[in-house]
């Protein structure tokens, strides 16, 4: 099989806080088998400590191939007045659902602009940088947990932190409302079947709704998830809850928030540098929203179910390293 081509000649432009723009030349052979590009993003200090750069893993941005140049959002990597170090491959998504890859490009260096007013503009609180968003997706497959038109509540599977108190108790369903960090839209792709719901963020996530803290982990990888858990006011989900974990004030807390804006609608934001799976306690009525099939693949390999957490990543553990 003919190699692919490996950029040549990477261009960093249009830096902000938390994106940039990236281009590079390649030769115009086998180009037309390039679906997708895998963006190596690493903090200039650890650049050096990345071990998984040889061909067969992909590393920590995967894009679908798209004109260049390319918007990089920074919705799990960057963040202001920081230098980074980048690195390029193109890669063929096979049928089998492997990728065939190019050899990394050259590493180059380039550093993030302070805090822009766009990013000050929408953060409701001090803490981090947010997106907007307007959807919930589901995470939990639809076939399975939809009955006489409703999906309904399931118990917590035992991913994430060992002994947390939602685990194998706490009764839900799993949401998401991330965003591709290059187009600012709901993903394409998913690890949970090829069908998924898609909510107004407003039906779920409201002033008559709680939020909670529900639990923080990674799975031996550079980006963390965050639980989360909402709760209609005085739900058995709520009740359950209050006497278990910490609340979160809905329109001012670094993770998910909802504030009304001049004209007295509702607005979402989430946080960037996470991946935010949020629980909703009670059934959800599918009238409420649509079934459809992604448009993207299926990555099977990217499930969170049963996951365990990384024992001793530094970041996500109280006690490692302290």
């Amino acid at each position: 099989m003919e190699e692919l081509p490996v950029p040549q000649n990477i261009k960093i432009s249009n830096i902000t806080c938390d994106s940039f723009k990236i281009c590079w030349d390649m030769e115009a052979q086998s180009k037309e088998r390039i679906t997708h590009y895998f963006i190596d993003l690493n903090k200039k200090e650890n650049k050096n400590s990345n071990k998984f750069k040889h061909k067969d893993v992909p590393t920590k941005l995967v894009a679908k191939a798209v004109p260049l140049p390319m918007t990089v959002r920074g919705h799990w990597f960057l963040s202001p007045r920081t230098e980074y170090t980048v690195a390029v491959q193109t890669a063929s998504k096979q049928t089998d659902g492997d990728y065939a890859v190019s050899e990394w490009s050259e590493i180059i260096e380039f550093c993030t602009a302070g805090t822009s007013i766009k990013s000050t503009s929408i953060t409701p609180g001090e803490h981090g940088h947010h997106y907007d968003f307007t959807m919930f997706i589901s995470v939990s497959p639809v076939a399975q947990e939809a009955q006489e038109n409703r999906m309904l509540p399931s118990v917590k599977d035992n991913s994430g932190s060992h002994g947390s108190p939602i685990s194998g108790k706490l009764e839900g369903i799993f949401f998401s409302c991330n965003t591709e960090f290059n187009t600012g839209k709901p993903p394409q792709d998913s690890p949970y079947g090829r069908l998924r719901f898609e909510v107004r963020a407003d039906a779920l996530f409201n002033p008559d709704t709680n939020l909670y803290f529900g639990d923080f982990y990674c799975m031996y990888t550079a980006y963390h998830y965050v639980i989360l858990v909402l709760a209609p006011k005085g739900s058995r989900g709520d009740d359950f809850c209050k006497q278990r974990l910490p609340a979160l004030d809905i329109g001012n807390n670094r993770f998910l928030t909802c504030n009304q804006d001049d004209e007295g609608g509702l607005v979402f934001h989430h946080a960037q540098d996470v991946i935010l799976e949020v629980i909703y306690t009670e059934p959800v009525d599918l009238a409420l929203g649509t079934v459809a099939e992604i448009s993207g693949h299926q990555l099977m390999s990217l499930s969170t179910v049963n996951a365990k957490k990384d024992p001793s990543c530094k970041t996500c553990n109280i006690s490692v390293g302290r």
